[in-house]
């Protein structure tokens, strides 16, 4: 399990659940992939298909870290939202090639590693 992640992002589960949702309707099919942009106290969610559509969401969050842009299979980070009850949750980071880890405050036994994917 990743300790030394530098780059990390607070967020409430509810809205980040339901821009996931709505950005994955147009994720493509075969890969599910949608990207995090984050910037300072920004996330913005991108997903496109290969019919050249795309969806862009944004998210209110306290981010600290470089900037970044990484992509995750977005059914592997709702199967996290959807099973959890906590309300905020916390992912670290290390740069756009390694893992991130997901953990809940109020749920202290919990750690959710996910890879990230090249879009």
């Amino acid at each position: 399990i990743p300790t030394s992640h530098k780059n990390k992002l607070q967020a409430q589960r509810e809205p980040l659940r339901q821009a996931l949702q709505r950005a994955a309707i147009l994720s493509n099919e075969k890969f599910r992939g949608v990207r995090w942009v984050l910037t300072d106290g920004s996330l913005k969610i991108v997903s496109s298909n290969a019919d050249q559509e795309e969806a862009q969401e944004e998210v209110e969050v306290k981010y600290a870290g470089d900037a970044l842009d990484i992509g995750f299979n977005v059914n592997y980070l709702l199967d996290v939202l959807n099973n959890v009850t906590g309300n905020e949750l916390e992912c670290a980071f290390g740069d756009s090639s390694s893992s991130a880890l997901i953990s809940y405050a109020s749920e202290k036994g919990f750690k959710y590693v996910v890879m990230p994917m090249r879009i």
